[in-house]
Parts: C-alpha cells; structure tokens; sequence
C-alpha cells in the first residue's frame, strides 16, 4: 500500500474541519457571546496505529477508507457539559458533511469511566482525481473529560489495556472526580463566564493604552 497516497485525502480532511471548527469559536467571539469551543485539535492517526488496529479488529487493508471510521480524528474542548450539546446541534445544522453516526459516552458513559460525545462523519474532500469522500470522527468532551481521556489513553499503551486492579478502580474513581468537577463548575457557570467577560474586557482596554 502507497501509505502517503493514501492517508493525502484524510490529511486534507484535518486541515480543512480544523480550520472550519475554529471559525464557529471565532463567530461566537464576534458576537461578544461565550464559546462554546475552548480549542480544536486535530490529527491524522499515525501508520503504525492504524495496522495495530487494523489486525486488532482484524480489518483488511483494502478495507480500512470503508471500517476503520478514526483514521481523520478532531477534538473540540468545551468548558461546561452543556456546550456539548450546544456544539452537537450547531454540527448537526452544517450540510457540508454528512453525519454516518453518534455515540453519547457522556449519558451513557463506558465501563472504564470514559467520557465524551463522538460523531462519525463523511467528508467530501476535492482531490485532482475529482471528489473523495472521507470518514472522520469528531470528539467533543469538556477540559475535565480530556485530561482524564488523556491519562487513560497513556496508561493503556503502558499495560496493553489490561490494567492491574488497582490502576482500574483509580481511573474510575478519577472519571467519577472529573464528572463531578464538570457538575460544579456547570452550576456556578454564569460566575464564571462573567468573570472571563471581565477579564477579557479589562485586557483590551489595557492593550489599548486606556
């Protein structure tokens, strides 16, 4: 397999969601309301993940563009739980992807603890050869959710995704901490996010010399 032939279409489908996801946290930005998008990263999974899974799911490589769904993977990072959902339903509006499907891990979280809302979508990418369609998933979990997805995703390279006992019910009871830090911080949010228009606003005034 051309490896740099293949994964071109999914690289262009990064830089071009990156760039588009950016562009809602800037329009929020411009109407002086709160984002509902802390930041946005992006990634293209590298060679060596995708045949580790590939033999773990035990997909064939002419078929990975159609069942491995995570190749083109975004992150966009909320403060609050309830910016998911306003995130979920501004995505839901575009028509320039198609959603193919939704997991809620946030209602319905994983045995491990795992966290997050993630949507599998198909992209249209324009190539020389005419148009590819690509499958990317988005993520979107709050700061809390991520630092611990985070430390989750380091530890199971470290045990293989067998992790001792103890390690197991530490990370649940962390995923359990993390869900309760986002309940407090959902209910003083209004708090918060006057105390950030403030700041932001002293600042600009400070930049400007006033």
């Amino acid at each position: 397999m051309d490896w740099e032939e293949f994964l071109e279409p999914y690289k262009l489908a990064v830089e071009e969601l990156k760039v588009k996801l950016k562009g809602i946290r800037r329009q929020f930005d411009l109407e002086g309301t709160h984002s509902a998008i802390e930041f946005v990263t992006a990634r293209v999974k590298p060679i060596p993940s995708i045949i580790d899974k590939a033999k773990l799911r035990n997909i064939a490589l002419e078929n990975l563009e159609t069942e491995m769904q995570d190749i083109a993977g975004l992150r966009i990072m909320c403060q609050f739980v309830d910016d998911i959902s306003k995130i979920v339903r501004l995505l839901r509006m575009r028509n320039d992807f198609k959603i193919v499907e939704e997991k809620d891990y946030i209602s319905h979280k994983k045995a491990s603890g795992y966290r997050s809302y993630h949507m599998i979508i198909e992209y249209p990418v324009q190539t020389i050869h005419g148009e590819r369609k690509v499958l990317a998933e988005i993520q979107i979990r709050t700061l809390a959710m991520n630092f611990w997805a985070t430390i989750e995703h380091s530890l199971n390279y470290k045990y293989n995704g067998v992790f001792p006992e103890d390690i197991q019910f530490r990370l649940q009871r962390a995923a359990e901490a993390a869900f309760l830090l986002d309940e407090e911080m959902y209910l003083i949010r209004e708090e918060i996010r006057e105390a950030q228009a403030y700041f932001s606003a002293k600042k600009i005034t400070k930049d400007r010399g006033e």
